[in-house]
């Protein structure tokens, strides 16, 4: 029998941490005159309360993770945190549906970005600052899993990096206060520096803290209907290098920080994430200059492929421009993108860069030992030999990955959604990005004309995405609940 006290504490401790953070969009209700403060007062309480009493409840002097204890804790935050983020949606503006309300803040602590609310411009301050709070709250803590619970869970491939985080199970717990506060202080710093760059750059100040938020994390919600099509110009710019600098590895940050930048430079997976961006922007970019002549300045047409490439190559999701309107090839490879994703230990989703580069050295080897079977072909990553455990967890992970990817394609198109809506809605929910296309999409780009069960695929997809699979799938097993 699985001791659930670690597991519980933990959960409940940020349970009520949540609840207090609905002090700040109750703030700014209050501050605007908006009647609905009182709804994150109410849902501010209870969440605290509950989340207080399942802390007092769980105390546990002994705080030791097992394995088990470690992959119940990541799935069950992740399931916990939204329920009750979704409270100030439903008790609330909009009044959203339990469906839609769930959705939303699924959407924000996976920081996928997708949205089920069809109007966003009237909607109160505090609502948009909620979201961005989730969101951000989800980008950090998606970091501190990747850094301190993936590696010795030994989840696709994550276990090669367990050197830069953990060595025993048995200080999980006390360690992963020390990584937290080490990646909470940089994450707060790169949030204060885009924040300053955004209203230094004209935003309002509102406008720049619920975008930041959005950016930083990797996010993509907005607080606008056009999303980041309201803020055109050097703000996109400015969002394209916080995408950037959110998508690369915390811990390269971290050393950077501590006065050792080489291996933020060295480190071949931010190589690879920031040439294979530099050819998705030239490909695109050479494409619209031959189709599109005449109809924008070249910098205008630079900056907006550069904008939207980085978007959703890192996972954020903002658009300012409509990507479909670019041709097919465009299109294509802003797919691609958002398939390969960021890089590993960063906030930013889908695949990553990292188990690429070890799928392409395992296909590399394989086909030169169909020319040499003798031969052996040592896999090496950063200098270090890749042990088969990491290349057979990196092949697991890309077969789950498309197979619900598939799943999901099939599971959206039975609901009724047109092909080209079910084909991006799964993309967007198992790779955590946010944009949706179709015939069924609002003029914001929401989802809110879905039928229900496709919300629900959805909320799955994003909940498996963003927790890579294994660590939820896992738990199915019947020998997991043995012990």
């Amino acid at each position: 029998m699985i001791d659930i006290r670690p597991v519980a504490h933990p959960i409940g401790k940020i349970t009520a941490v949540l609840g207090a953070a609905m002090a700040l969009p109750m703030a700014v209700d209050w501050w605007h005159g908006d009647p609905h403060w009182m709804r994150f007062l109410e849902s501010g309480l209870i969440t605290l309360v509950i989340g207080w009493l399942i802390a007092v409840a769980s105390r546990n002097r002994h705080r030791a993770l097992t394995i088990q204890q470690a992959f119940l804790l990541t799935s069950g935050l992740w399931a916990v945190v939204p329920v009750f983020g979704a409270l100030p949606f439903v008790w609330g503006d909009p009044h959203a549906s339990l469906t839609d309300a769930l959705f939303e803040a699924m959407s924000g602590v996976t920081t996928t970005g997708a949205t089920a609310f069809p109007d966003l411009d009237d909607m109160p301050h505090g609502i948009h600052l909620w979201r961005a709070i989730l969101h951000w709250i989800g980008g950090l803590g998606i970091v501190v899993v990747a850094m301190v619970f993936m590696p010795v869970m030994k989840v696709g491939g994550m276990q090669f990096f367990r050197s830069e985080g953990f060595d025993t199970l048995g200080k999980i717990m006390p360690r992963a206060g020390e990584i937290a506060g080490e990646m909470a202080r940089i994450y707060i710093l790169l949030t204060g520096a885009c924040i300053l760059t955004f209203m230094m750059l004209g935003m309002e100040g509102f406008d720049a803290v619920v975008n930041a938020l959005g950016t930083v994390s990797t996010g993509g919600f907005s607080n606008r209907d056009a999303s980041f099509a309201a803020f055109a110009g050097a703000p996109e710019w400015a969002a394209s290098a916080f995408m950037l600098l959110a998508s690369i590895p915390f811990i390269r940050m971290a050393q950077a920080f501590r006065g050792d930048p080489a291996p933020l430079w060295r480190d071949s997976q931010i190589r690879a994430y920031l040439r294979w961006t530099l050819y998705a922007c030239a490909i695109i970019m050479v494409w619209r200059l031959i189709h599109e002549t005449g109809t924008l300045h070249p910098l205008d047409m630079l900056r907006g492929t550069v904008f939207n490439t980085v978007s959703i190559f890192s996972g954020t999701g903002f658009l300012s421009a409509d990507v479909t309107g670019w041709g097919h090839l465009p299109f294509a490879v802003l797919i691609v993108c958002g398939l390969i994703g960021g890089c590993t230990g960063s906030t930013a989703c889908s695949v990553k860069v990292f188990r690429y580069l070890v799928l392409f050295q395992a296909v590399r080897a394989q086909v030169r030992r169909m020319h040499s079977p003798h031969r052996v072909y040592a896999l090496r990553h950063e200098g270090r030999a890749l042990d088969k455990d990491v290349i057979d967890s990196v092949m697991a992970f890309f077969t789950l990955f498309m197979l619900t990817f598939g799943l999901l394609i099939v599971g959206l198109s039975m609901t009724g959604l047109h092909p080209r809506t079910a084909l991006t809605a799964a993309w967007t929910a198992i790779a955590n990005i946010g944009p949706v296309w179709g015939p069924e999409i609002t003029a914001n780009g929401s989802v809110a004309e879905f039928p229900a069960p496709a919300k629900w695929l959805m909320i799955l997809g994003m909940y498996l995405g963003r927790l890579e699979l294994v660590s939820v799938l896992v738990l199915l097993l019947p020998k997991f609940w043995r012990g």
